[in-house]
């Protein structure tokens, strides 16, 4: 699970952090969920986001990959959700666009063109992290505004906007 941290002052972007969570050394999901709660909320408690962006669920062939992704970005937006931070999700090819003006990007050059807007050194050898990067800079490029997507404020927030998800 990768993540990137940007702050924004006076309307600019400042690069802070990327970086990712090694997993696959765990063979229990259910830690491996843990960890990402966890990790999730030493980053809020330590930097005070004042929103999260998150890329949204996209639908691919292997059903049990989609189900855990899904459940990792769940455990992830229940963390920022449980500090009352506000998320919005992006879809993969919404953020490749606010990136790299193509949809159809691939994970090389949105990471290239992100090196070139925060002036990176260096790339990470993995790119999940610049993924996480890219959410971020999407989420700044469109003001907050969310076009394709949802936003939520909190438990209450989420509730409402998801009634018929709830039993």
């Amino acid at each position: 699970m990768g993540f990137g941290l940007i702050r924004v002052v006076n309307k600019k972007m400042e690069f802070l952090q990327l970086n990712e969570l090694q997993l696959s050394k765990y063979d229990d999901h259910y830690l491996r969920l843990k960890l990402i709660f966890e990790r999730t909320i030493e980053l809020i408690d330590t930097y005070n986001p004042d929103e999260i962006a998150i890329e949204a669920p996209f639908f691919g062939k292997n059903v049990q990959s989609m189900l855990k992704l899904g459940r990792a970005q769940g455990v992830a937006m229940a963390a920022g959700l449980s500090r009352e931070v506000p998320i919005t999700e992006y879809a993969p090819k919404k953020i490749k666009m606010a990136i790299t003006g193509n949809g159809n990007a691939t994970k090389e050059q949105v990471a290239k063109m992100l090196q070139s807007l925060l002036k990176l050194k260096t790339l990470p050898k993995n790119l999940d992290s610049t993924d996480g990067l890219a959410a971020a800079v999407c989420h700044f490029y469109n003001g907050g505004r969310v076009a394709v997507g949802k936003s939520y404020s909190g438990w209450a927030s989420f509730v409402k906007q998801n009634e018929k998800r709830i039993k």
